[in-house]
């Protein structure tokens, strides 16, 4: 269970602060536990700074919280507060990347299931994809989904989404596919042959749809699987 400790102190050495984490980050490479650090101070009183560390486990950050260069670290942070620091210990119950879940439904209702319409809703109306297999290379919400009708019914893809990493107000998603070429397809006819390729996309998120999005995919490995180009 993830796992994260609150540290609550008043100080002001707010650089200070700064320059002990940036300290304890270097002299910690390659033994830290800890994956994410935030540094907040409050908008209502300068001297009020918060830092939530967060830890895969519990006792993981019992783990980094015996490395030397915390202890170190730690007693140096006391020193430049104006008070004693206090400390909250939180097993995560919950944890929802919610630019997430948009990316996981446009993956599971347009590509998988095909409800092309489900782009209105997961989309915003100025949406633009971007995509090198594209004639324009670039696309609005209508000729997005329009492609899609296109490519789905001469691919007949089904997708598995290997992994979806978020940052900021963008998600990254790693793919692969699988299909048959029953269809027209970049000016081919038919084949018949079955295909399986991986991709990666990004997308940009604003009010919980989907603003942008660009793809990457194995174009020439599924050519060569189609046999339209010889290895």
């Amino acid at each position: 269970m993830t796992f994260v400790q609150v540290i609550d102190c008043k100080t002001s050495r707010v650089d200070e602060l700064n320059r002990l984490m940036d300290s304890w980050v270097e002299a910690t490479q390659g033994k830290r536990t800890a994956t994410h650090s935030i540094v907040g101070r409050d908008r209502t009183d300068s001297t009020h700074v918060v830092e939530i560390v967060e830890f895969p486990s519990y006792d993981e950050a019992m783990e980094n919280s015996r490395l030397p260069e915390t202890d170190r670290i730690f007693r140096e942070l006391v020193a430049a507060c104006d008070q004693e620091p206090t400390f909250t210990d939180l097993d995560v119950l919950r944890d929802e990347q919610l630019n997430k879940i948009v990316v996981r439904n446009f993956f599971e209702e347009v590509a998988n299931k095909r409800n092309y319409d489900a782009q209105d809703t997961l989309c915003t109306p100025d949406y633009q994809e971007h995509d090198p297999i594209l004639p324009t290379g670039v696309v609005g919400l209508e000729e997005s989904k329009a492609a899609n009708r296109q490519l789905h019914a001469a691919l007949e893809p089904v997708v598995t989404l290997e992994s979806l990493i978020a940052e900021g107000d963008q998600v990254s998603a790693r793919f692969s596919f699988k299909g048959r070429h029953t269809g027209g397809f970049l000016g081919m006819e038919a084949t018949g042959r079955e295909f399986s390729a991986t991709g990666h996309a990004t997308f940009r998120c604003q009010g919980g749809r989907i603003a942008e999005s660009w793809w990457n995919t194995d174009d020439l490995g599924l050519l060569r699987q189609l046999g339209t180009i010889k290895a």
